[in-house]
């Protein structure tokens, strides 16, 4: 397993994998991530994020069914393993921390 220090768009794609459960696959983790982010995700992109996050062993991957809607193709799905939720909490409480310690003066809005 690689390091698992993760980047910000690994820290959204991580995010977004754990928000839809066991919807989550390349195509709609890229949708889910305009939808919040309003910036477009490619899904190349995507793609070698998840490959680098499951090289890492932060989420694991299998195959769905076929169906006729995709021409016979599965789906691959993602989901967050137990290393992914700690990466993911760790990087909640490094935020946290770095927020908390701002004076409140810089934050104001002028």
């Amino acid at each position: 397993m690689k390091g698992t220090n993760i980047g910000e768009f690994e820290e959204l794609v991580l995010l977004t994998t754990a928000a839809l459960v066991n919807e989550a696959y390349s195509v709609a983790i890229c949708d889910e991530l305009e939808k919040h982010t309003g910036r477009q995700a490619k899904l190349g992109v995507v793609h070698a994020v998840l490959n680098r996050l499951e090289e890492k062993g932060l989420v694991k991957s299998k195959l769905g069914e076929a169906t006729n809607v995709r021409g016979g193709k599965r789906k691959r799905y993602y989901t967050v393993t137990s290393a992914g939720k700690a990466a993911l909490i760790r990087a909640k409480e490094v935020r946290d921390q770095l927020w908390s310690i701002i004076p409140e003066m810089v934050l104001k809005r002028t």
